[in-house]
Parts: structure tokens; C-alpha cells; sequence
């Protein structure tokens, strides 16, 4: 188990000594930032166990489901798009060298069918993106779905989103089965695919499709995204809808894409208040984003009281992301998983942005650790991608070499928190939900058990 000890006085001289020297072991932060320890025995006695802990321990461990399509970190963009679906391969090498799979059940899920792709998606956008290739000559196709520099047409596209799309509904059909508590698929979190267009680096939104599938099942699913991009594609799939809350933590402002996630978008109709930004400044360090994220967070679950969670972990959030400005360590960024997971509500984890890559896969294979409950070491494993963690092969990179000024002051977080808690007042508790369709799977044992019984009486009246 992670262990922070949080809003804490530092510790004096160890940790920072620790981590000057090189130690794998201590304090892994020694800036102004709260102090995450890998090891609860390396933590001051006083600060042992997080204070929002209920349990010093868990009656019985979860049970996690690992998917990885084959082939998904094989994909390639382009030579000069920051997107590198190789991340994947290097997130996955480090969690096998950690043997986290020997802790969960890990899964190469079947593909999505077309006919899922369209259960969000225009049947003509999907069309096109089974049909495009790199050869096909421009049109005004191209230009009607979005198809350019951020979302370039490349070798074995439609295949790639059919992997990590399968992936995530399966993820999704695990969680509604009850045979999982948490599902982690790193290759999907594409959130800012549109119903019939490409956005942002993403062309088919696998979240929107799994929160569809689970709500078959589910009353009411909570969607958090703490990518540094607003999650406007699953936001904009359910701006209707009382059964998703969408909670969004990203930069917001300067024109930085997609421009969109402001406090006034909060949903319209039946999905008036049930959409939640929280639009932050360059430079949130650990500490702000982490308290504030808490704050926003567990009256969300109280108050809407989802039958599941869909988590978006994008990894840009961190510091020296290529394409990213805030300051967030890999301790931190799983801090905000470790809290969600600590609600014990059936959790579908999902990959997203992550543009730096050693520290995406750094961060992930961290977070994996989390969610199984697993303390690994600082010292990453061997695996044939060693070189890309050179020259400290550690897991936690200090991330503050490039700084970038904090502009998030103590008093606008402040407001974004009361702004927050002043829209949840407006859900007025968990909404109801008339089911009016039985799913099919439900369906088929329904009729079954129908027959059966049947029989059963006409055997009775026989004999």
C-alpha cells in the first residue's frame, strides 16, 4: 500500500538526504511539496497510516484484472507526433519486471466489433476509419471527421482503435459481472473522440463506450479525469444525462486545448449540474492538486453515489510532460488513484495523455502497483527497454528540474472548491433510474429460467 503522509511537517534531513544521495529508499520528495514514502516503516510513526484510512487493513484483497491487446504498443503515429503507443510496451515491461502480474489476472481482450464502435460513434465516421489509409487520396472526408496533423491517418489505425476499445468494454463487462473489483486497461482513456470525429490525438472514445456498457447494469457511473486536458468528449457524450457525473481536473485558460472545461459548463436538461470542472493554472504543485482533488472528490461520491467509477489516469498531468505545464510527481498522481480505489466501488482504470514517455510508463506501472496493493522498489527492473530510464533507472524521477512557476494561488483553488461544492448541492442526492430495457444478457436467463420451470410443471401434471 502507498502511504502518504500528508499536509505533514518535513522530516528533518533524512528524506532529502536520501534522495540527494541516490538511496532507493526514504522520502521521495524534498521540495515544498507533502512527503509520499514508498514504505510505510520508512514514514515518521506519527504519520503511518493516511488519514483518511478506515482500515489499517483490508479484510481480503481485491481482485484486479490487467488487460493488454497484443500488439497495441506497436501502432506508430508518425515520427514527429508526440503520441507514442510504444508507451504501452514500456509500461507493460515494467510491470511484468515487478511480477505485479503474479498479483491480478491479466487478460489479451478480443478486439471491439463494429457494431460497438457504433453504439456512440456515426456509422459513417466509423466507415471511414475502417476504410482510410495512408494512400487514400484526400477529400472532403477528411476535413468532415478531423482528420490532420493531430490525427494523422497511419498503418493499422482502425485496428488500433478496435484494440483498445475491446480492452476497455471488456474491462467494463468484467466490473458488471462482479468478476472483478478493479479492471486496468493503460492502452485506452481516449477521451476526446467525438460521436463523428477525431480530436486530440484520439479517434475512437473507449470511456464513453465502457460507461455505456456499464450502464446497463449500473444506476449511476462517476467519470473522473485527472488528465491535463479537459475531458471534453465524454463530457459532451452525456451534457444530458443525471446518470453520469463527468469530474474534470485540467489546465484551463490561454488557449490551451480544447479550449473548453470551464465552471460553467455544468450540463444542460436532465444533465444540469452532473457535469464538474475544476480548471487549474500552470505549475499545480503536489500538494494543491492533491488536497484539492480529496476535497472535490469524496463529496462527489457522497453525494451522487455511483455504482461504479471510470478513472482516467492521463499522465501529462505530470511535471516535464513534453506537452504538458503542471508539476505533479508520480507519487502524487497515484495518491489521487490510491484515494479513489479507497472507496471500494467497482473501478475501471484507463491510460489517457502521457507524452514524456519513460515517465508515463514510470507512472502507470506505479499506479498498477497501487491498485493491487503491491510495494515496489525504487530501483526499476531489467527489462530490454533499460535504456530508456537511464541514467537513474529509478521509478521516481524528481520532476521539478524544469519547474514551471505555480500560478495557482491558495485563494482561487479555494474558490474553485466552494464553487465545486456549491454546484453538488444541487444534485439533491443520487437520482433514480427506470430501467426499461433488460439487458440481453439478462434477457437470455430470464427466458431460460422460464423454460425451465415449464417443464418442471409439465413433468408435475404428467405424473
Amino acid at each position: 500500500m502507498v502511504v502518504l503522509a500528508y499536509d505533514a511537517p518535513r522530516a528533518a534531513g533524512s528524506g532529502a538526504a536520501a534522495h540527494a544521495s541516490g538511496s532507493s529508499s526514504g522520502c521521495l520528495r524534498s521540495d515544498d511539496s507533502p512527503l509520499y514514502y514508498l514504505d510505510p516503516s520508512l514514514a515518521p510513526s506519527a504519520l503511518a497510516t493516511p488519514a483518511d484510512a478506515p482500515h489499517v487493513q483490508p479484510h481480503a484483497r481485491e481482485r484486479v484484472s490487467y488487460y493488454f491487446p497484443k500488439g497495441v504498443g506497436e501502432y506508430h503515429y508518425g515520427e514527429r507526433h508526440p503520441m507514442k503507443p510504444a508507451r504501452l510496451t514500456l509500461t507493460n515491461r515494467l510491470v511484468l519486471g515487478y511480477g505485479l502480474h503474479q498479483r491480478m489476472s491479466c487478460y489479451t481482450p478480443r478486439v471491439a466489433t463494429r457494431e460497438e464502435l457504433e453504439w456512440f460513434h456515426d456509422s459513417d465516421y466509423v466507415e471511414f476509419l475502417s476504410q482510410v489509409t495512408p494512400t487514400t487520396p484526400l477529400s472532403s472526408s477528411f476535413t468532415r471527421f478531423n482528420f490532420a496533423d493531430d490525427c494523422p491517418v497511419f498503418d493499422g489505425m482502425y485496428d488500433f482503435c478496435r484494440s483498445y476499445a475491446g480492452a476497455s468494454l471488456a474491462g467494463a463487462r468484467k466490473l458488471t459481472a462482479g468478476q472483478t473489483d478493479i479492471a486496468i486497461n493503460w492502452s485506452g482513456g481516449l477521451h476526446h473522440a467525438k460521436k463523428n470525429e477525431a480530436s486530440g490525438f484520439c479517434y475512437v472514445n473507449d470511456i464513453v463506450l465502457a460507461i455505456m456498457e456499464l450502464l446497463r447494469y449500473h444506476p449511476r457511473v462517476l467519470y473522473i479525469d485527472i488528465d491535463i486536458h479537459h475531458g471534453d468528449g465524454v463530457q459532451e457524450a452525456f451534457y444530458n444525462s443525471n446518470r453520469v457525473l463527468t469530474v474534470s481536473f485540467h489546465k484551463f485558460g490561454n488557449d490551451f486545448f480544447p479550449c473548453t472545461g470551464a465552471l460553467s459548463e455544468i450540463g444542460t436538461s436532465l444533465g444540469k449540474h452532473f457535469s464538474l470542472n475544476v480548471p487549474l493554472q500552470d505549475g499545480i504543485d503536489d500538494g494543491s492538486y492533491v488536497s484539492l482533488f480529496k476535497a472535490v472528490i469524496e463529496p462527489c461520491i457522497t453525494s451522487f453515489r455511483p455504482e461504479s467509477i471510470v478513472l482516467q489516469c492521463g499522465a501529462d498531468s505530470l511535471g516535464l510532460d513534453r506537452l504538458g505545464c503542471f508539476n505533479l510527481s508520480i507519487a502524487a498522481h497515484g495518491e489521487c488513484v490510491r484515494f479513489v480505489k479507497s472507496f471500494g466501488l467497482p473501478l475501471l482504470v484507463l491510460g489517457g495523455g502521457g507524452y514524456t514517455i519513460r515517465n508515463v510508463a514510470r507512472c502507470w506501472a506505479y499506479e498498477t502497483a497501487v491498485l493491487t496493493s503491491c510495494t515496489v522498489p525504487d530501483n526499476l527492473p531489467e527489462t530490454p527497454y533499460s535504456d530508456f530510464f537511464a541514467p537513474s533507472h529509478r521509478l521516481h524521477e524528481a520532476l521539478q528540474a524544469g519547474r514551471v512557476e505555480n500560478q495557482n494561488t491558495k485563494a482561487s483553488l479555494e474558490k474553485i472548491r466552494v464553487q465545486c461544492l456549491e454546484q453538488l448541492r444541487y444534485l439533491h442526492g443520487a437520482p433514480s433510474v427506470q430501467m426499461q430495457e433488460i439487458p440481453p444478457d439478462l434477457t437470455g436467463w430470464l427466458e431460460e429460467d422460464r423454460q425451465a420451470r415449464d417443464s418442471e410443471r409439465a413433468e408435475e401434471k404428467a405424473s
